[in-house]
């Protein structure tokens, strides 16, 4: 979730964390499935770039209903009903999708992320390990500039409802 968090700080109001991270859970239920099943490939279809933006696509149409709904639950009453716009769901589906693949293509040799067009992995580069510290430090620095940008929006607010 750390890189999906860096791009909230970011897109703010135009990105729903929802629904990458709906999209990031996607990408993994194959691999969950191979995992508790004994059969077939970790990393096989749904781990291709392929298969993360189909199943970005697969989020984006399932998650905005679901995460209006999970989000209206808990607003204010007096707030109005919050929508999610279709291009923000496709954005924020697409993102999670294709950037699981990328940051796991990146750690993971048996991957063919590329596939249908070249089987196999050059991408893995990096340590486990390093990928996660990346993801960790990028989603404390995405949920401080988010919280730093919230603070100096509600001050400006302020300062325009009550100028000195």
């Amino acid at each position: 979730m750390g890189p999906g968090m860096a791009v909230k700080a970011i897109a703010q109001d135009k990105f729903s964390l929802i629904i990458f991270g709906w999209a990031q859970i996607l990408v993994d239920l194959q691999p969950l499935v191979v995992v508790l099943t004994q059969e077939g490939q970790i990393h096989g279809l749904t781990h291709t770039f392929v298969g993360g933006a189909v199943l970005g696509v697969a989020a984006a149409a399932s998650g905005k209903p679901m995460a209006e709904a999970l989000l209206n639950l808990f607003r204010k009453k007096e707030k109005p009903r919050i929508q999610i716009s279709w291009k923000i769901a496709w954005w924020s589906g697409l993102v999670g999708g294709l950037s699981h693949v990328l940051l796991d293509a990146l750690i993971y040799p048996d991957m063919s992320p590329f596939w249908p067009f070249v089987k196999g992995n050059s991408m893995n580069v990096f340590t486990s390990r390093g990928i996660t510290a990346f993801c960790i430090y990028s989603g404390l620095a995405g949920l401080l500039v988010y919280f730093v940008w919230r603070a100096v929006e509600r001050l400006s607010r302020q300062n325009s409802i009550n100028p000195s």
